[in-house]
């Protein structure tokens, strides 16, 4: 681990996570390249700015749970790699459904150079902690598709409520949002703006 990187689960007790890009359950349709454990990394920062917006959030009812946090660089060269490779239609009707796998890079719902990669942006979304049940936000991680913009039509009113609050709840915390992304978030004051890393998560 480089030094200013830590597990977030470990600095941020009772975080939930679920690191999609470690599983079979990602818009590549398996395991990425530099996600060789089912954690969450980022920066000390990141921890702490997370660790005050898991507060608030407990104010509203509400737990985090995280999908992704800190991106190896490898993993953003393996997202480019599979969207140039034909189409098998695996993955394609829950993930991208509207668009061709070559467009996600240019619609700016996958980039090159990621913020993930700087250690300070997080993909996550709000669960009930009455119930454990993930909070309603019309549409999963990596839609990639107009209904994940934030304001988008077609989203309920509960949905959309929802969405807010996370994103009021993120702002109110030092986090700016990704208007394509209801669920992607980074953090304003981050420590490494410069800095694109690619050390595995182990």
């Amino acid at each position: 681990m480089k030094d200013g990187f830590v597990f977030v689960d470990e600095l941020v007790p009772g975080i939930r996570w679920d690191a999609k890009y470690a599983t079979w359950d990602n818009f590549t349709g398996k395991p990425v390249d530099g996600y060789t454990a089912n954690r969450i990394v980022g920066t000390r920062a990141l921890c702490a700015a997370l660790e005050s917006a898991q507060e608030k959030a407990a104010s509203h009812g509400f737990g985090l749970l995280l999908w992704d946090g800190y991106r190896p660089q490898r993993a953003v060269d393996c997202f480019l790699r599979w969207s140039q490779q034909p189409e098998d239609g695996r993955t394609k009707l829950r993930h991208y459904p509207n668009i061709e796998r070559g467009e996600m890079f240019k619609k700016g719902y996958v980039a090159a150079k990621s913020g993930h990669s700087r250690g300070s942006t997080v993909d996550l979304t709000l669960y009930h902690l009455d119930t454990g049940e993930l909070a309603a936000m019309g549409g999963g991680h990596d839609l990639m598709d107009p209904i994940s913009h934030h304001g988008a039509p077609g989203v309920s009113p509960a949905e959309a409520k929802n969405r807010q609050c996370l994103r009021s709840i993120m702002e109110a915390c030092g986090f700016s949002s990704y208007e394509c992304e209801w669920w992607h978030y980074s953090l304003e004051d981050e420590p490494f703006p410069d800095t694109y890393f690619d050390f595995p998560i182990v």
